[in-house]
């Protein structure tokens, strides 16, 4: 008899919730008169994510390509609306000129749980605005020259490496060689630390390095759409672990070199001196004109969350787009000769490789452009209505708190944007082509007040 009962209101429950979501929930694009793909409940539009069948960037994708000619879509993920942005001057509207109501990403960020997803990345409102400003000067040209030489001592050494698998015959994993390089350059700038991945692949800092991309696919579509089942189960995201490990590890490293006034020119004595000073020194020792020693200084766990983002969010980005390069190169040998043949004029026209040296390389930069274009490592961007907005080119007002999603992917997959689109062509990049394009059309560090802090100096 009870079980009876409960699987009557069991059964009762699930019919209440299931009227609920297709009724109440999945209404909200129809009542507003706008196009949408209809849901599934409970998942909305996420089921290809649900069953591993493709990423969030192809389905975002293909959801582009199939219903660009309505400007926006609506869609559901999960039990969120979500509105696909399929226009290019609706995308600058979001990014730019509209910026102010959708400032913020709407992905999971909780300093409490997981205190290293409090970085400028995932920041909101205010809090985001003022670690923008501290943060700006560190990324000038003068300090990623600076840095340079870490970069090249690395380079030297991952020269070295590739030479001794040459002459033994060995076969090599390319990604997973570029990974250690840009695993032990990303440590030594942003910890100070020898990571030593090029010699010993099977150490602690790749072991880590790994965890930090092997969420599920699932968990990764809730982070980014329903943030706030995470924040209601008080789950992290970041493995704690994780957490310990480079907590500890930024903590040690600051502390040593304080203890012994230790100065480097690397990412690391930039944080320090937010922390200390709560400003960075200009390239010339005085104070940063933006005077940005009027916020407040940053805090151990601030600065390690900062240093963290800029070790997470470089390598994997760095290490795919080169591996794509070389794929690419591989593949097409006139692009191959052309680019070494500008390589090798520079750097004798140099006498060794620069930072100067490397600026100078257009047609490397064109490569990389058409590697970022075809295979962007951020395949789609988030954002959030932070009040409500009119949009007059759809003329549609969006509610505050409506989820936002701009597919990276699709635009630069765009057939009538990108004639042949998946054929790897450089000279997509020629600065006349450029300028008859929208600047929309090429979106791989994201664009307007939240872009990429470091385009300029990458691209």
């Amino acid at each position: 008899m009870v079980l009876a009962e409960l699987i009557g209101a069991t059964i009762v429950t699930l019919s209440i919730l299931y009227i609920y979501f297709k009724f109440v929930i999945y209404n909200f694009w129809h009542k507003r008169g706008i196009f949408y793909i209809k849901p599934v409940v409970p998942i909305g539009n996420m089921g290809p994510l649900t069953t591993r069948k493709i990423t969030a960037g192809v389905l975002f994708h293909d959801i582009y390509m199939k219903y660009k000619s309505h400007q926006i879509i609506g869609i559901y993920s999960f039990f969120k609306p979500n509105l696909v942005i399929a226009d290019l001057e609706l995308v600058r509207m979001v990014l730019i000129k509209e910026f102010t109501s959708f400032h913020d990403r709407g992905i999971y960020m909780n300093e409490k749980i997981d205190p290293l997803t409090n970085h400028l990345f995932l920041m909101s409102g205010k809090k985001w605005k003022n670690m923008r400003v501290k943060l700006t000067p560190t990324f000038t040209s003068g300090k990623i020259k600076q840095m340079f030489s870490i970069l090249k001592n690395f380079g030297e050494e991952l020269a070295q490496h590739l030479e001794c698998k040459a002459e033994m015959g060995d076969c090599i994993e390319i990604k997973d060689i570029f990974a250690r390089y840009s695993t032990d350059v990303i440590m030594s700038t942003a910890f100070g630390i020898k990571s030593n991945c090029i010699q010993d692949p099977d150490n602690v800092y790749r072991d880590h390095r790994k965890k930090i991309f092997e969420a599920n696919p699932i968990w990764i579509a809730i982070i980014l759409f329903v943030p706030q089942i995470m924040n209601l189960l008080f789950i992290p995201f970041t493995d704690r672990g994780i957490i310990r490990f480079y907590t500890k590890l930024f903590r040690e490293t600051v502390e040593y070199r304080q203890t012994h006034k230790i100065i480097k020119h690397d990412f690391m004595n930039l944080l320090i001196q937010l922390m200390e000073k709560g400003f960075v020194e200009s390239d010339g020792d005085k104070k940063t004109t933006d005077e940005s020693s009027t916020v407040s200084k940053l805090t151990m766990l601030e600065a390690a969350a900062q240093s963290y983002v800029f070790f997470a969010a470089g390598f994997e980005t760095s290490s795919t787009t080169a591996t794509f390069a070389l794929y690419e190169l591989a593949q097409h040998h006139d692009v191959q000769d052309k680019v070494r043949k500008e390589i090798d004029e520079i750097l004798t026209k140099h006498g060794e490789l620069t930072y100067d040296a490397i600026n100078e390389m257009t047609y490397l930069h064109k490569v990389i452009n058409e590697t970022l274009r075809k295979y962007p490592p951020l395949p789609i961007l988030n954002r959030i209505c932070t009040k409500d907005v009119y949009l007059p080119i759809v003329n549609v007002h969006l509610p505050k708190g409506t989820a936002i999603t701009i597919p990276i992917l699709g635009i630069h997959r765009d057939p009538s944007i990108y004639p042949d689109p998946d054929k790897f062509n450089p000279e997509r990049f020629n600065a006349d082509v450029v300028a008859e394009r929208d600047p929309y059309a090429f979106l791989p560090f994201g664009e307007g007040p939240r872009v990429c802090i470091g385009k300029k100096k990458i691209n």
